[in-house]
C-alpha cells in the first residue's frame, strides 16, 4: 500500500508521540521515585523534534488530523501547621506529588458536516494523601492518576455533527479535535459518544485548561458544579449547541457514575444521569470581546442525603466512618446553578469570575466537596516584554460547604475526599476554604512551554485548625 506524503508524515507522527507518552510515563515515574529532575530536557528536545509534521492530511480520501500533548507536573509543600488529623485528612508532613499525561488527538471527517474524533491517553501519578484533603485540589490532572504505573484508556471517542443556517461565515482553524471548517455564525452542533462535559460547558480563555493555564480545580471549571463524570472526569452522553450570532444555548445529558466518584458509568440513562444548560452571551467593549454565561444543572442518582447521614452518625454514635455510604439508598436530585463572566481589557490582558451554588442536600456525585465557590483572577501574555508566548495568571478563590454536608463533618462524619475528624472534640472548626494561586509559564523551544505555579491554601477541607498550605509546583507541557 502506497500512502500519500502528508499521510506517511502524520502516521509517522503518531508513533512518536506514543513513544513520547511512553518516555513521560517512565520519567515521570523515576521522579517520583527519586524525587529529583522530570527529564524535562529530553522532552523539550524529543517534542522539538516533532515541529516541523503536518498536523492536516488525507487517509482513503478522508480529511484527517492528528494533534497530540504530553504535561509533567511536580508538586510539593513543607510541613504545615496541623492541631489534629483525621482519616481524609491531607498530610501535614512534607510531601510531594505528580503527574504525566499523554494524549494523541486523532480526527476524520466523514462527511462534509460531520466529524469523528478519538482521543487515547496515557496517565501515572500520585496525588498529595491519595487525592483527599481539599476541596480545590491544587493539580486539574490528579484525577486521572491511579499510581506510578502508566494507565492508557480512552478520553474521548465522540462524533460531531454541524448544522450550517444563513449567517456569516467562520473558519474554524485546525487544532486538537477540530479539523479546519467553514461554518455559519448560526448553527446548530450537536456532540455524541464519549466526552468531558467541560469540553461543551463553562468555556474560558483565561482559566480552564490546567495543563497551560491555572492548575487549581476552582480554575478548571466552578468548583461547586458536581458535573457528571467518571473518576478521571470524563463521560458518555448527547450535546447540543446553537450558535445564533452573539448568543449560544448548551444543553446535554450525561451519564452519571455507579457509584459516587466511581471509575464505571451507569448506562441507565434515563434513571441516572445529569443534566446542564447553558446560556451564554458574547460581545465586545471597543474591539476587545468578552462574554457571559449562565449555566443550571441538575443530577440523578441513588445519593445520601446529609441530613439522613448526620443522623446516622448521631444515632450510632459512629464518628470517624463513612456514614453516608449506609443511608445511600433513594434517588435523590442535585441542583445548582452559577454565573462567569470575562473581559479582554487589552488584546494582551483579561479578567474574569465564576460563581457558583449548589442545592447542598445530598453528597458529591463526580466533581469534587463544594457546595458554594467563587473565583477571580486575570491573564495576561507576554506581548509587552517581547515574549508573546509567555504567560501569566492570579487568581483568588473562596470555598464554601452547605449547612447539610457541614453538620455531617462537625458531628464526625467523613465523606468521599474529606474528614478530619480525630475525637468527639476535634472535628472540623468551619471555615471557608480560600485559595490564591499565581504562575508564569515560559516558551522554552518551539512547542514546548515550562511553567512555575504557587498556591496558597488557607483553612484546607474547610477547617481552621489546619494550614495554610503553601504549594509549590513545576510544569512543562509539549503539544503539536
Amino acid at each position: 500500500m502506497h500512502w500519500h506524503p502528508k499521510t506517511s508524515r502524520m502516521i509517522r507522527k503518531f508513533y512518536l508521540l506514543l513513544l513520547l507518552s511512553i518516555l513521560c510515563t517512565f520519567l515521570g515515574a523515576t521522579a517520583f521515585a527519586q524525587r529529583a529532575g522530570s527529564g524535562a530536557d529530553q522532552i523539550a528536545s524529543f517534542a522539538n523534534d516533532l515541529s516541523w509534521l503536518p498536523t492536516e492530511g488525507e487517509i482513503f480520501g478522508l480529511p484527517v488530523n492528528i494533534h497530540g500533548q504530553s504535561t509533567y507536573i511536580n508538586q510539593r509543600y513543607n510541613n504545615f501547621t496541623s492541631s489534629y488529623s483525621g482519616l481524609n485528612s491531607m498530610s501535614a508532613l512534607k510531601s510531594m506529588s505528580y503527574t504525566w499525561s499523554g494524549t494523541l488527538f486523532v480526527g476524520a471527517r466523514l462527511a462534509p458536516d460531520t466529524d469523528f474524533y478519538f482521543n487515547p491517553e496515557v496517565v501515572s501519578g500520585v496525588p498529595f494523601s491519595g487525592l483527599t484533603g481539599l476541596g480545590g485540589f491544587t493539580n486539574g490532572e490528579a484525577t486521572k492518576a491511579g499510581g506510578a504505573q502508566a494507565k492508557f484508556y480512552s478520553a474521548r471517542a465522540f462524533l460531531r455533527h454541524t448544522i450550517n443556517q444563513e449567517g456569516d461565515k467562520v473558519v474554524l482553524e485546525d487544532d486538537a479535535n477540530q479539523i479546519t471548517q467553514t461554518v455559519s455564525s448560526n448553527r446548530v452542533v450537536i456532540t455524541a459518544g464519549q466526552f468531558s462535559t467541560l469540553d461543551i460547558f463553562d468555556d474560558s480563555r483565561y482559566a480552564k485548561d490546567p495543563r497551560i493555564q491555572f492548575m487549581n480545580w476552582g480554575n478548571m471549571t466552578y468548583l461547586a458544579y458536581d458535573y457528571a463524570a467518571d473518576a478521571r472526569g470524563y463521560s458518555t452522553g448527547l450535546a447540543g449547541e446553537w450558535y445564533l450570532d452573539n448568543w449560544v444555548l448548551r444543553a446535554s445529558r450525561m451519564l452519571a457514575p455507579k457509584t459516587p466518584n466511581g471509575r464505571d458509568l451507569n448506562w441507565q440513562i434515563f434513571n441516572t444521569y445529569g443534566d446542564q444548560v447553558e446560556v451564554e452571551r458574547q460581545h465586545h467593549i471597543d474591539d476587545l470581546p468578552g462574554k457571559v454565561s449562565v449555566l443550571a444543572y441538575r443530577n440523578r442518582m441513588i445519593l445520601a442525603r446529609f441530613q439522613d447521614a448526620t443522623n446516622y452518625v448521631i444515632a450510632n454514635n459512629a464518628q470517624g466512618t463513612q456514614a453516608i455510604n449506609n443511608v445511600r439508598n433513594n434517588y435523590q436530585y442535585k441542583t445548582g446553578v452559577g454565573i462567569h463572566g470575562e473581559q479582554a481589557l487589552t488584546h494582551d490582558l483579561g479578567i474574569y469570575g465564576r460563581a457558583f451554588t449548589s442545592d447542598g442536600h445530598t453528597e458529591t456525585m463526580s466533581f469534587t466537596e463544594a457546595d458554594n465557590s467563587v473565583s477571580v483572577g486575570m491573564g495576561m501574555n507576554g506581548t509587552s516584554w517581547s515574549r508573546p508566548s509567555d504567560s501569566i495568571g492570579i487568581s483568588m478563590m473562596q470555598n464554601g460547604l452547605s449547612s447539610y454536608r457541614r453538620g455531617y463533618l462537625q458531628a464526625g462524619g467523613v465523606s468521599y475526599f474529606i474528614g478530619d475528624y480525630a475525637s468527639a472534640s476535634q472535628t472540623i472548626s468551619y471555615r471557608p476554604e480560600r485559595i490564591g494561586e499565581v504562575y508564569y509559564n515560559a516558551l522554552l523551544v518551539k512547542n514546548v512551554l515550562g511553567g512555575v505555579n504557587f498556591q496558597h491554601v488557607q483553612n484546607p477541607a474547610y477547617n481552621s485548625a489546619r494550614g495554610p498550605v503553601n504549594i509549590v509546583s513545576f510544569r512543562i507541557h509539549a503539544e503539536f
